[in-house]
This record gives structure tokens, C-alpha cells and sequence, in this order.
């Protein structure tokens, strides 16, 4: 049943595709609630297992570092093996793995199952794009419109759910409960896909590149692993070591993904998407804006519950302003702005989240308590900037290259993303706790705060070359200076 090898397939043959599409979203919204929920239970954990700070960072950093290393592997396995196997195959493992977290005695272990649950992640997430594209054909454009509602609506409620679950301390579980909570709906997930989710055949017949997974999962680890525990090692010559390693390591990738594509076998990576100047400077955008997302949502959480001693549900509600900020810049963003100005909108909402941290900045400094309400405009403010630039990034920089790159290009931008967050909660968590040695909390979320200025001074700088504007349907490959072709005049 559901084999679409060769003809296009009938609607009926996927006659319960939207509640195939249920499914996806029950997994996706799993690995974002595990992504904002886990910041607001750093603090307990710290408390219930008297985890360090560098494991902190590693708990909430592990994660994102596990899936960005995995992603593009675990959406080739998807073509060797069919979607449907390894998606149910991801999401039973992730589902055991949240278990393992959950029920974790120390931090050591409790570490190593989110690396664990991170790499269950890239394998079960990267099968559901193709799955609803293969369920919903030409209704594909309707199926994807959901998801920015629904995972907007997750990351609004992730931080007050997580505050709320380690408050609720249901049988004294505390903190373990965000880990729990991933129990009943990834078994839905898992039953839901085994039943619902069509038994395709792999559309490739080709081998892992194995070697390309191998240099780019050691490239990223020597870059992340020494950014964590550099400060708390003091930071000897073999952290630097590693870190230039992690540059060889990388350029080593990118040789032997060219010598890949050359012999006709097919890499992880086209290594022709960074002849694209906008494509480049795109993924170095993305990088420096993610990495401070990552980043300031662990410190941000850290601050409020240790410094000024919010309770976790406390803490979650406090990041609403900033979350439903996010929302309505995203709104106005892709809707009305995006296709309008493209670029220019990036620039102004890098500029936007400026200001809002320059009000945040305006209420820590020199007070003696914070209090939810003297943040709100300043988290409001820094979220509608980060909801302008969300919205039309990943498509403005996709105009750089060509339509048989997008594939290639898009993944490289899901693990960038990942690889962002990782790093920034290395190097904005390294900041802030070693300030906390020499200065109190104040001081030390106003310096993180300012680094992360910083930085998206430099986002905006670069993203000046990006491509003015997102492709249009059908369009060839936009240029750094083209118009769409919606602007321009009737008789270009």
C-alpha cells in the first residue's frame, strides 16, 4: 500500500494525509519544546544535581550540537532507507532517549542522553518535509503554511510550559517532568507514523557519504567543545589547538565534498552553493543571529531565576513578551514587508533587536531588582526585530543560488542554524559565567547583553550582501542587485 514509485499518485491514495500531517507536527513540535523548555529548567537542574555551569551549557548546547552534525546525514539515510523508517525509527528514539533524560541520576549521564536525543532528532526531523511533499503534491504550499503558526505557537508557549511543569514538581519529579512530558506524544508520533505514513521505496540507491559526516561531525566538535570548557580548564593551549583543528577540519570537508562531486557520487554538501557570494554570506548571517538566540535564552533564564529569584513558571512568563513580540515581526515580516523590501527588512529588524537590548540594558544596570514588568518593553522590542529577520532570511538567502542547489543549500542552513545555537550558548554561557566570578548578575547579563549588540552590528553589516530580495516562484537565480520581478517596471 502508498508505493508512489513511478505515476503521480491520486488524492485518495493519501486520503488521510492531513492527519499524516498531524503526526509531523506532533514530532517537530517535540524538538522545538525540547529546545526552549530545557533553558528554563537549567536553574533546577543545577540545583537538583548540582551541575557546573560548563554542563549546563553542555545540556542545552549538547542538544543542538548533536542535531546540527546530524541533520544532512539523517536526511540522506531518509533516501537510502525510505522516510517512513527512519522517521519512525527517529521518533521511537527520541521518545526513549527524553525517557533517559528524565529518569538521569547525574549529569554525566544526564548529558549524554541529550546528545543522544539530539542525534535521534536529526534522524526523525529531515523526514517530514519530504513525507508531506510526497502525501500532499501540488496542496504541499497549504501543508507547509501550518507550520509557522503551530511552531510559532510553540516556542510562545515552550518556556511557560517548562516553568510550569518544573513548578507543578509532580511527584516530587521537578525538573524531570520537560523530559517526561515528550513520553505520550512521541508515542503517538511513533503509532500515529507506523500507521498512517506511506511505505515508500528509497528514492536513491546509493551509499552513506560516511567520510563527509565523519569530518564535519569532528569539525564541529572541535570548534564546540573547547568554546564550553575552556573557562573552566583555564583555558590551555590545547583548546586553542583544537579550535584551529576545527578550521582544518572543515576545510578538509569541503576538498573531499568536491572530490565527491566530481567522481559523480553524490555528497552531503554542493560545494558549488559557495561560489554564491549572497549564499556565503547568508550562512554567515544566520550563524552570528542564531548563535545569539542560543546564547541570551540560557543566561536570560539563568539571571532571572538565580540572580533575581524568579520562580521557573515566573521566568517562562517573562520571555512571552519577547515571544509573542517574535510573532507579530514575523507576521508583518513574511506578509506585508519581506516581499516588499527583502533585505532592507533583515537590516532593519538586526537594528530593532539593537534597541530592544538597549532597553534591557537601560533597566539592569545600576538596579537593585528586575522585576517582569521593567523588561517587557525591551524583550517586546528585541522580539519583534528577531521575528522581522526570522521571517525572510532563509528565503533571501536561497535567491543566491540555483534551483538544483536549494536542496543542498536549505540543509546546510537547518544545520547551520543548530550548529548557531550550540555556539551560542558555548560562547555567550562562557561570558556570563565567568563575569559571575568577578561581578554580580547584573553585570554580568549587561556584558552578555553587549556582546550580543555587537554582534548583530556585524549581522547587519554583512547581510549587505545578501540578495536584495527572496526569488519569486519559477524565477531564475537572483542576483546580489536583482529586483523581482513584481517591482519591476512593465516594460523591463
Amino acid at each position: 500500500m502508498f508505493v508512489t514509485e513511478g505515476a503521480a499518485v491520486t488524492k485518495t491514495a493519501y486520503e488521510r494525509r492531513w492527519l499524516i500531517l498531524f503526526v509531523i507536527l506532533a514530532a517537530e513540535c517535540m524538538d522545538l519544546l525540547d529546545s526552549t523548555i530545557v533553558n528554563v529548567a537549567a536553574p533546577a537542574i543545577h540545583r537538583s544535581l548540582h551541575t557546573s555551569s560548563t554542563g549546563l551549557q553542555w545540556i542545552v548546547g549538547g542538544y543542538a550540537l548533536a542535531i546540527s552534525v546530524g541533520l544532512m546525514t539523517g536526511g540522506r539515510l531518509g533516501d537510502v532507507y525510505g522516510r517512513r523508517q527512519m522517521f519512525i525509527l527517529g521518533a521511537a528514539g527520541f521518545t526513549a532517549s527524553s525517557i533517559l533524560c528524565g529518569v538521569a541520576p547525574n549529569t554525566g549521564l544526564l548529558i549524554t542522553f541529550r546528545l543522544l536525543q539530539g542525534a535521534l532528532g536529526a534522524t526523525m526531523l529531515p523526514q517530514g518535509f519530504g513525507v508531506i511533499r510526497e502525501v500532499f503534491g501540488d496542496e504541499s504550499t497549504q501543508a507547509f503554511a501550518i507550520f509557522g503558526p503551530v511552531i510559532g505557537s510553540a516556542a510562545v508557549f515552550g518556556p511557560i510550559v517548562g516553568g510550569a511543569l518544573v513548578d507543578w514538581n509532580l511527584g516530587g519529579s521537578g525538573w524531570r517532568l520537560v523530559f517526561f512530558v515528550n513520553a505520550p506524544i512521541g508515542v503517538a508520533a511513533v503509532i500515529g507514523a507506523w500507521r498512517l505514513l506511506p511505505k515508500t521505496k528509497p528514492v536513491r540507491d546509493e551509499r552513506l557519504d560516511l567520510l563527509g559526516a565523519l569530518l564535519s561531525c569532528a569539525a564541529s566538535l572541535c570548534l564546540v567543545y573547547p568554546l564550553i570548557q575552556g573557562r573552566e580548564l583555564g583555558w590551555p593551549a590545547w583548546t586553542y589547538l583544537l579550535m584551529a583543528a576545527s578550521v582544518v577540519l572543515y576545510a578538509a570537508f569541503g576538498l573531499q565534498q568536491r572530490a565527491r562531486s566530481r567522481a559523480d557520487a553524490d555528497p552531503l554538501v554542493l560545494p558549488s552553493i559557495f561560489t554564491h557570494r549572497g549564499y556565503s554570506a547568508g550562512l554567515l548571517v544566520l550563524l552570528v543571529f542564531f548563535s545569539g538566540m542560543g546564547g541570551l535564552l540560557l543566561t536570560a533564564s539563568v539571571f532571572f531565576q538565580l540572580g533575581e529569584g524568579f520562580s521557573p513558571i515566573h521566568a517562562g512568563l517573562s520571555f512571552v513578551p519577547m515571544s509573542a513580540g517574535m510573532a507579530v515581526g514575523a507576521g508583518l515580516s513574511g506578509a506585508i514587508l519581506g516581499p516588499k523590501f527583502g533585505r532592507l527588512v533583515i537590516q532593519g529588524g538586526g537594528l530593532v533587536t539593537i534597541a530592544g537590548w538597549l532597553l534591557v540594558i537601560q533597566q539592569v544596570h545600576g538596579a537593585g531588582n528586575v522585576s517582569s514588568v521593567d523588561v517587557i518593553p525591551g524583550l517586546a522590542l528585541a522580539g519583534i526585530g528577531m521575528g522581522l529577520v526570522v521571517a525572510p532570511l532563509f528565503d533571501v538567502v536561497l535567491a543566491s543560488v540555483t534551483d538544483e542547489e536549494t536542496g543542498s543549500a536549505s540543509g546546510l542552513l537547518n544545520a547551520g542554524q543548530q550548529l548557531a545555537g550550540a555556539i551560542g550558548v558555548a560562547v555567550l554561557g562562557t561570558i556570563f559565567f565567568a563575569a559571575l566570578g568577578h561581578v554580580g548578575f547584573h553585570d554580568a547579563f549587561e556584558r552578555t547583553l553587549w556582546v550580543e549588540i555587537g554582534s548583530l552590528a556585524a549581522m547587519v553589516g554583512l547581510s549587505t550582501l545578501l540578495p536584495r530580495y527572496a526569488r519569486e516562484p519559477g524565477a531564475e537565480t537572483a542576483s546580489a542587485t536583482a529586483e523581482p520581478a513584481s517591482l519591476q517596471p512593465a516594460n523591463s
